[in-house]
């Protein structure tokens, strides 16, 4: 890389505390005839990802409902309010529009 040693110390130390620059590690990386590939990789499966956040969206638009329904002396039951929750949330996986903010599903 042409650097003095106390560079790759820095350049070390960087890494470490999360604060190294990609440019950095790119051209780290040229010098050790290295390809640098950034990736963000998921926590769960797709599949609980869209269930959690069908679930998510489902209980958002069923608590407007519910705030309605207490204003009108409807309410429903806690138990009866997660069945519409997990029956709307799976209604919604296979929809368009589970990531956006807004509630229009097509």
């Amino acid at each position: 890389m042409g650097v003095v040693h106390q560079a790759i110390r820095e350049y070390e130390n960087s890494e470490i505390h999360e604060t190294i620059k990609l440019e950095t590690l790119r051209r780290i990386g040229e010098a050790l005839d290295c390809q640098v590939i950034y990736a963000l990789v998921p926590r769960t499966t797709l599949e609980e990802a869209v269930e959690s956040q069908a679930l998510r969206k489902a209980a958002k638009k069923l608590a407007r409902v519910s705030h309605h329904s207490r204003l009108e002396d409807q309410e429903i039951g806690v138990a009866d309010a997660a069945v519409q929750i997990d029956d709307m949330a799976k209604k919604l996986i296979d929809r368009r529009g589970l990531w956006t903010d807004t509630d229009d599903f097509q």
